[in-house]
């Protein structure tokens, strides 16, 4: 698809529309302390991948209302000392897949927890975790309307949630420098990154990849094509419901989330992405609470900039993981869209309340191998 959005400079300054709820931050403090009063019972199984140089452990931990979520967890074998985790969430339809899929983070020296995505995975990655929810009422296809009557039974209130307990889950694996936690996702995976950024105070960065569910409510409006479309889907047969949809959405959407956040962030944008249009994009980077740094694909849709932007991302954790901490402000960069964008002035806000420290024990096999509270 050719130019389809805003100007490039219009996008560069574009914010959302998005009124946050009156009571966002206690909603989401109540939810992540009620999952939180479920143990988070790490347990880890060694998987033998044939992966000779990665150590690869199977790992189930419990997420929103104690249920099960699985996920990999791969380091490099014979690594000293403690390593940072890079916490990735997957794309839409997609679950964790294989351990030999996710050999980028752990080949530059990274430990990497992989989380799963719950009743996802049956789509282009296979996954391996339910969704054990009763509160699901009509929807269309797919999993962006799932639960949308209110927003206690929102699909995205359990992911979300699954995403911090990823984060307590990595913060208490062996080998591990809780210190030092990147959350990172492309698509559907950008988004869970975002808000996890916004709900979890500590990390150390957030890589985020032509992010969804950012701005929605201007993406129905833009694009026709899947997963946004489903929400047009459903309005067209629902059509008493079109501001109370949104209402739910807006305690969701990561242009939202996103303004709590303190860790720098390093996003990617296609500029022709018709899946998640650029300025809900650039809403999510110009709403960021830390330092918001962007590098733009001109020509690209939601391909964004694939392994070429894996370099930018490995010089990017390289920089804010050995950087002092304190320093700030924001950067764009290019790849054939233009000259750099002026800078974003960012203020950061108050952590989300309700984020007592995760307990619980990791286990592997049936060994207690450690412990941790913070």
């Amino acid at each position: 698809m050719p130019l389809f959005d805003l100007p490039l400079d219009r996008l560069r300054a574009h914010r959302s529309a998005v009124t946050p709820p009156d009571d966002l931050i206690a909603f989401w403090a109540g939810t992540l302390a009620q999952a939180r009063a479920h143990d988070l019972d790490v347990r880890l199984v060694p998987e033998d991948a044939g992966l000779t140089v990665f150590d690869v452990d199977d790992v189930t931990f419990n997420g929103f209302g104690g249920a099960p979520i699985k996920g990999w967890y791969l380091r490099p074998r014979g690594a000293i000392g403690l390593l940072p985790c890079v916490v990735e969430f997957v794309g839409y339809g997609g679950g964790r897949g294989l351990p030999a899929e996710w050999l980028v983070w752990p080949a530059a020296g990274y430990a990497h927890l992989v989380m799963d995505t719950r009743g996802q995975g049956s789509e282009w990655r296979s996954g391996d975790t339910a969704d054990p929810w009763p509160g699901n009422g009509p929807h269309a296809g797919g999993f962006l309307t799932l639960g949308i009557e209110h927003r206690d039974d929102y699909y995205y209130r359990r992911v979300f949630t699954d995403g911090v307990r990823a984060v307590d889950a990595a913060r208490a694996l062996p080998g591990v420098d809780p210190a030092r936690i990147v959350v990172a996702g492309a698509s559907q995976g950008g988004g869970i990154a975002l808000a996890v950024a916004g709900l979890v105070p500590g990390l150390a960065a957030a890589v985020v990849d032509i992010p969804f569910l950012c701005d929605i409510r201007r993406a129905t409006e833009l694009v026709e094509t899947d997963p946004y479309a489903e929400i047009a889907t459903y309005l067209r047969a629902h059509r008493n419901r079109v501001e109370q949809t949104f209402a739910t959405l807006a305690y969701f959407d990561g242009a939202v989330l996103c303004r709590t956040a303190t860790a720098p962030a390093l996003f990617s944008v296609g500029i022709m992405d018709d899946t998640c249009p650029p300025s809900t994009v650039f809403a999510a980077i110009n709403g960021y609470g830390g330092r918001a740094d962007v590098r733009e694909y001109a020509y690209n849709k939601h391909d964004g900039g694939g392994f070429h932007h894996r370099r930018v991302q490995l010089a990017f954790l390289e920089e804010v993981l050995c950087a002092p901490s304190g320093f700030g402000g924001s950067s764009a960069g290019t790849d054939g869209a233009g000259g750099a964008a002026e800078p974003v002035a960012h203020s950061g806000q108050a952590a989300f309340a309700g984020d007592s420290p995760p307990t619980g024990h990791v286990t592997s096999g049936s060994a207690a191998v450690g412990s941790h509270g913070g």
